[in-house]
């Protein structure tokens, strides 16, 4: 390094707003482009040695007359990734004229700074700044935790030295610093430093004072709080003495003691009224508890209503209000018969459970799924909640929120039984199969427990967080879809399926049930308007077709709407009766007009290649068409097109029968050897609505063979069934529901899987009365009995 005596030539590195003393190690910034040039200019400028740069304070816009020396010591990255320059102050020079250097920096000269005591013994006033500056530091910097530096401060003899010290306070001001930087008496400027460091340890025994205070205060608070508690204590143990009304924490602490609770029920209740009596008025936590408390006590913990045991009366009570729906009757009146007889014996429960009911009713739209449950509540004598489910994502609607949350409420199974007012009621669960699940959970999974009688004698609800008794409730599930109910819940229930009503059944509850009351909604009462019962025979057949009396309802209210306004326009006298051949004036013309009823031409049977089948949808049995036809050999166009928005497992079945017909063709007489050249077309029609299942395989088998044989299917036959590679016509299931649509289509002829002969039993007998069901086990019994003999269209051509 030079002698501090000759003059020195040397980079500037302005410092903006800091001050940087002898003795300190400080990092720059290289973004800054004066830092920067500065930097690079030393380095360039530098003949060996440490590159040398001037630290010059820049105070609001002007220069110091004094800079520090320094060497820049490392050039690299800081933790940030930024680049930056670690530069150590050397000691003071004092700045003269500006010259010119290598690099973009701004070069000056500099001349020695003599400083007064340099290099002389501590001794005097000198030794006692010291020793008090070392004292004090040591006092800060442990205040600070800063043990390491309390060593290297207590090291420092250098008067000088020791005042520069004060450059790393961040306590200490840019224009402190700069004074202590022009500073040449050693003594001085430690004293100096000295004032500072005792001036800001004064504010911080200021600040120590004024945070003691307030710890006190917030001290004092509590103990005004606990005194405030006391004195209410007090004051309630007076109004005891003297008579006085209660507070309301002590009518909380009544009213759970008077309330005829559950054990378990009543200790958490009377813990939640201790919280409540120990929290403050201000606080949030004693309205939650009020809640709470609320609806624990509005809960009907021992309400019961007395099940109605007349068990004719109760059947007679089912009939009156819906008519058909034997099965739900059955099972109703099985329960009711299973309580009388416990009851008769004095049985109580079985493992604390009362054995509530849990059916499913699983049917399409319109069957009166929901009606019935206020029916079976009725036949009963018991409550009726209908808990809506329909688009229900969230868990804590059936299990409730916690109380943590604020506006937490119980779930929907706890609010329908506070509804009920009773522990016993029935509960009807509508539209099981449309519940969802989200991020916010599953309420399908949250509904196990509710269902399942082995578990809901403790159901627990996330905001009651006691213990609620479900077994005595009779949960009845409606449901349009079986599918789409979870496999685990629906293990839980009982199904009961409701698979639509016959043409009679429907009649009869349009005579007994929607006619009074449409009639009473449309304000024709008093023997105003007759509807005879081939008017709603046709209604139904005609005009609706359903497996439920939805729209039946809704073309009756049609009638007695036009009606009514007839009488209101003058045009129709009352009282009047409308017929059987009012209706095309009243309706329009027909909407489903059976095939069988249309002309031979016109029916979709009327050429080879087209078979009615059978099927089963989210709203009841239907018939389904399929056609087939052969690409012309000159297109070159070759393989099975299908078409219809059809399944996998539908296009399966179409596959299936293809490969069987091909592989059986000579047996069967069918052309099949052309299929090679020529491309097959198969198509279900209504192909915005997607089809799946395999029980349309022999009606594809069928439809294919009558296209290679050019004979037709007949009109009457509808079929359903699987079809197997060897031929087997496998079971299917919806039987009911499919014979009573081929009912309703003015189908004659069914034919159907000879293993599901068996299900027959459960088909009303009027219907199979009108239909000649053949149960068959081979595809070839199959197409003797759809296709049309060969000799009649010998005899027809």
């Amino acid at each position: 390094m030079a002698s501090t005596s000759v003059p020195l030539t040397l980079p500037v590195l302005p410092l903006d707003d800091e001050v940087v003393l002898p003795g300190m190690v400080v990092p720059l910034e290289l973004s800054n482009p004066e830092v920067r040039a500065a930097v690079e200019a030393a380095r360039a400028g530098s003949s060996g040695g440490k590159p040398q740069v001037l630290l010059v304070p820049r105070l609001d816009g002007s220069y110091a007359a004094v800079g520090a020396l320094a060497t820049v010591e490392q050039v690299g990255r800081l933790a940030d990734g930024d680049p930056a320059a670690l530069v150590r102050a050397v000691r003071r020079v004092r700045i003269g004229a500006g010259t010119t250097g290598p690099g973009a920096a701004l070069w000056v000269e500099t001349t020695a700074f003599k400083e007064s005591d340099r290099g002389l013994p501590v001794a005097g006033r000198a030794a006692e700044l010291v020793k008090e500056y070392k004292a004090l530091s040591t006092q800060w910097l442990r205040r600070r935790g800063a043990w390491q530096i309390v060593d290297r401060v207590a090291a420092i003899e250098d008067v000088g030295e020791l005042a520069d010290n004060i450059g790393y306070a961040p306590f200490a001001t840019a224009e402190q610093k700069l004074k202590v930087l022009l500073e040449a008496d050693g003594p001085a400027r430690l004293e100096y430093a000295l004032g500072l460091l005792r001036e800001h340890l004064a504010e911080e025994e200021v600040n120590d004072s004024i945070r003691k205070d307030v710890e006190e205060g917030v001290a004092k608070q509590q103990k005004e709080f606990l005194l405030r508690r006391q004195l209410e204590a007090v004051r309630k143990e007076l109004a005891e003495l003297n008579g006085e009304a209660d507070t309301e924490e002590e009518d909380y602490r009544a009213r759970v003691e008077a309330a005829a609770l559950p054990e378990k029920v009543r200790e958490a209740a009377l813990k939640e009224v201790d919280k409540l009596e120990r929290a403050s008025d201000q606080s949030p936590e004693g309205s939650w508890i009020r809640t709470w408390l609320d609806t624990v006590l509005e809960l009907p913990w021992n309400e019961r209503s007395e099940d109605a045991y007349d068990i004719a009366g109760a059947r007679a009570v089912l009939d009156a209000d819906h008519t058909g729906l034997a099965d739900v009757k059955d099972r109703i009146v099985e329960y009711l018969a299973v309580r009388k007889r416990r009851a008769d014996r004095g049985l109580g429960q079985i493992g604390g459970r009362r054995g509530g009911a849990v059916l499913a009713l699983v049917g399409p739209p319109g069957v009166g799924k929901t009606s019935l449950g206020e029916s079976v509540a009725k036949a009963m004598g018991r409550s009726f909640v209908r808990v809506a489910l329909g688009g229900v994502r969230d868990e804590a609607e059936i299990r409730g929120h916690r109380r943590t949350y604020v506006g937490s409420i119980p779930g929907r199974i706890v609010r329908a039984v506070k509804e009920a007012g009773t522990m016993n009621p029935v509960v009807l669960l509508d539209e099981i199969d449309k519940v969802g699940s989200d991020y916010r959970g599953d309420p399908a999974a949250a509904l196990l427990e509710v269902l399942d009688p082995a578990q809901n004698h403790t159901f627990r609800d996330h905001y009651l967080e006691v213990e609620l008794d479900l077994s005595d409730v009779v949960f009845l599930a409606t449901a349009n879809v079986l599918e789409a109910i979870p496999e685990p819940l629906l293990d839980r229930m009982d199904l009961v399926r409701l698979d639509g009503y016959t043409e009679d059944e429907k009649v009869a509850i349009a005579r007994d049930h929607l006619l009074p009351r449409q009639l009473a909604k449309a304000g024709l009462g008093g023997g105003e308007l007759t509807v005879d019962e081939e008017a709603l025979r046709r209604l139904a057949a005609e005009y609706t077709r359903e497996a439920g009396v939805r729209n039946l309802e809704r073309s009756i209210a049609r009638i007695l709407r036009k009606v009514a306004a007839q009488a209101e326009l003058g045009e129709r006298e009352l009282p009047a009766a409308v017929g059987a051949d009012d209706l095309r004036a009243l309706l329009g013309r027909p909407h489903h007009v059976p095939e069988a009823a249309q002309e031979p031409a016109e029916r979709r049977t009327a050429v080879p290649g087209v078979a009615t089948g059978l099927a089963v949808t989210g709203a009841g049995g239907d018939v389904l068409y399929i056609e087939a036809s052969l690409a012309d050999a000159e297109t070159g166009s070759t393989g099975l097109t299908l078409t219809g928005q059809l399944g996998d497992v539908m296009k399966e079945s179409a596959h299936i029968a293809l490969s069987y017909l091909r592989s059986r063709g000579a047996e069967l007489e069918l052309p099949v050897t052309g299929l090679r050249e020529r491309g097959i077309h198969l198509h279900v029609p209504a192909g915005a609505v997607p089809k799946d299942g395999p029980s349309a395989g022999i009606t594809m088998t069928t439809a294919l063979a009558s296209l290679l044989s050019g004979r037709k299917v007949r009109t009457d036959v509808a079929m359903t069934g699987e079809v197997s590679l060897t031929g087997r016509v496998l079971p299917i299931g919806g039987v009911k529901q499919k014979l009573l649509a081929a009912d309703r289509a003015g189908v004659t002829t069914v034919i159907i899987p000879k293993r599901n002969e068996a299900d027959l039993d459960d088909v009303p007998a009027e219907v199979l009365e009108r239909l000649s069901v053949h149960p068959v086990s081979d595809v070839r019994e199959v197409l003797r009995l759809a296709l049309e003999p060969a000799e009649v269209l010998v005899a027809a051509a």
